[in-house]
């Protein structure tokens, strides 16, 4: 799975506008897989992208994608979409479960670091996490909006990581629209040191 365009055949074969999912959510928790399916092709890639801005790993995006959809096959039956469309609750789950690899690459990162160092040599392995993980400026902002209060990094990571407007934010989290502008005021405040405002070599030539 890579990011790319999403695709509206079925919904046009259906009849269903592609900016409207409640439809097709009804219609899979229903039984359908078609729809289900459907769904999938909708948002599938705009999910993809979001787990990678969140995670920096192509691999771990294409898992929590995955677990993301899994996640919405079970709870078809149990949900209300937000302005009729899945991709608010998709991102919200994204994050959820992006947010628990994190807490275990970082519990799987400490055993490492208690190992007693050998004199081991570099081998393929080496060169190819140092290629999955090349990409440190995501990292570093990454790291920076983890470390933001709850409240804020959620209003962060849909907003202006996941381009959600502020609307389906506030209803994907249960609050009021303002809140969500005021959580994205703070976080702007508190990342405005860090690494998330900083220029890159390339801005500074």
């Amino acid at each position: 799975m890579r990011a790319g365009p999403e695709h509206a055949g079925a919904a046009d074969a259906r009849g269903l506008s592609p900016d409207d999912d409640q439809e097709l959510w009804e219609q899979a928790a229903s039984g359908d897989v078609a729809a289900f399916g459907e769904l999938f092709r909708r948002h599938s890639g705009a999910v993809w992208n979001y787990a990678y801005r969140l995670t920096g790993s192509w691999s771990v995006a294409e898992d929590l994608t995955s677990a993301a959809f899994l996640t919405a096959c079970r709870r078809l039956g149990d949900l209300t979409l937000v302005n009729r469309s899945a991709r608010p609750w998709l991102f919200a789950v994204t994050g959820n479960l992006a947010r628990r690899e994190h807490r275990g690459r970082g519990r799987f990162a400490a055993a490492l670091a208690r190992l007693p160092r050998g004199g081991s040599t570099r081998d393929h392995a080496d060169d190819v996490a140092d290629k999955v993980d090349a990409d440190h400026r995501l990292r570093e902002v990454l790291d920076a909006v983890a470390k933001l209060p709850r409240a804020e990094r959620e209003a962060v990571e849909l907003c202006l990581i996941g381009g959600l407007s502020t609307a389906a934010a506030a209803a994907v989290l249960g609050v009021a629209e303002a809140s969500i502008r005021s959580r994205i005021s703070r976080a702007r405040s508190r990342l405005r040191d860090t690494t998330l405002d900083a220029t890159t070599p390339e801005e500074r030539r």
